[in-house]
């Protein structure tokens, strides 16, 4: 008699690992969808999404904590440092490296 696998290992994950992800409060949806430098070079664009946009708009431009943005979009201070840090770097390169800056759609 062939041995067999105990059956916790014969199971196939059919799902994703890990919990769903949090939903992200947008107060408003961008007015914008790209920003393009000039003169226009034909260089790939750089892509933000809304929730970096909003990061970005919350702490940069309003002046708020990290803290008090992650409260206004339902989220920890953690995930709000995480969408700066990305939207800062997109945000750096596209202007060092003329390449346009699209703001994502949502799915």
């Amino acid at each position: 008699m062939a041995w067999k696998k105990p059956l916790w290992q014969r199971r196939r994950r059919r799902c994703r690992r890990g919990r769903p992800p949090k939903p992200i409060i947008l107060e408003k949806p961008p007015s914008i969808n790209k920003f393009t430098p000039t003169p226009h070079v034909n260089l790939e664009p750089i892509f933000i999404e809304p929730a970096e946009l909003e990061a970005l708009r919350l702490v940069d431009f309003e002046g708020l904590s990290q803290e008090e943005a992650g409260q206004r979009m339902g989220v920890s201070r953690g995930t709000i440092w995480r969408l700066l840090q990305s939207a800062r770097r997109k945000t750096a390169q596209a202007i060092t490296e003329g390449r346009p800056l699209h703001v994502a759609s949502e799915p």
